[in-house]
């Protein structure tokens, strides 16, 4: 919409003549028109038909409020016709999903009815957590980061069904196929090869060469890779790890 028609590119040539038509263009009604062509995705019938019937107040906005509500998806969806709520948030009153509304379900899930005035805030977690709130392991894997901002789970090695850390010691179940020994690590019982199962996991964090290098960042290793997160009281805002705003401050 918007994004896609401020850089219309007349190509030409004459810089003085494109300056003039695309000032014309850029509030013109053939501008809205595109714009309102591709509010929607073709095939999504709830939001074209929305747009359709609401076609006079983008209208009205356009030729009128744009100056004074540059945000169109704010002032239409959110404020005006109220079917859409800011991201992070859900429901009638738009709430914040479980975990705040900057970082819902702490990163781990998908918050039902995020950004519409539907759904009930809960978290559907990524395989690796669980909980209300996405912050706890599944089975099958381990806590290898926990503060306030993060958590990160990490698959166990191949031999814990479920475990404490990353190696075969820190089993607390074996798997099927594997007891423990005189030195409390699973190993295998059965007779067909090993090798195929494992391979030998390099903890990257504790190489010489630092492989998380943004600022205010930690390395956490996971199964045969590593993870960089912010640390403690930072939080991920586009690619860069920034203090942590408390409620109320």
């Amino acid at each position: 919409g918007l994004a896609d028609t401020a850089k219309k590119n007349f190509g030409g040539g004459n810089t003085a003549w494109e300056e003039k038509t695309l000032s014309k263009y850029e509030s013109s009604e053939i501008r809205l028109v595109e714009i309102i062509e591709n509010l929607c995705d073709s095939s999504n019938f709830e939001c074209n038909n929305m747009v359709e019937e609401h076609e006079e107040l983008i209208e009205k906005w356009w030729f009128k409020l744009k100056k004074k509500y540059p945000d169109l998806f704010k002032w239409f969806c959110i404020e005006t016709i109220e079917v859409c709520c800011p991201a992070g948030t859900y429901g009638p009153d738009c709430l914040a999903c479980r975990g705040g509304s900057e970082r819902p379900c702490h990163g781990n899930g998908h918050c039902d009815g995020d950004g519409t005035r539907g759904g009930d805030g809960s978290c559907s977690c990524k395989k690796e957590y669980t909980g209300e709130f996405c912050l706890d392991c599944s089975s099958g894997y381990f806590s290898s980061l926990r503060n306030e901002t993060h958590s990160v789970c990490t698959a166990c090695h191949a031999a814990c069904k479920t475990c404490t850390g990353s190696s075969n010691k820190d089993c607390q179940d074996c798997k099927e196929g594997w007891i423990k020994n005189e030195s409390e690590a699973c190993q295998w019982t059965l007779s067909f090869p090993l090798f195929p199962l494992l391979s030998l996991d390099i903890d990257e964090c504790n190489l010489p060469e630092k492989v998380c290098t943004k600022e205010n960042q930690d390395c956490v290793n996971t199964s045969g890779s590593y993870k960089c997160v912010c640390s403690e009281g930072f939080e991920d805002k586009d690619g860069t790890c920034v203090q942590t705003v408390k409620p109320g401050k």
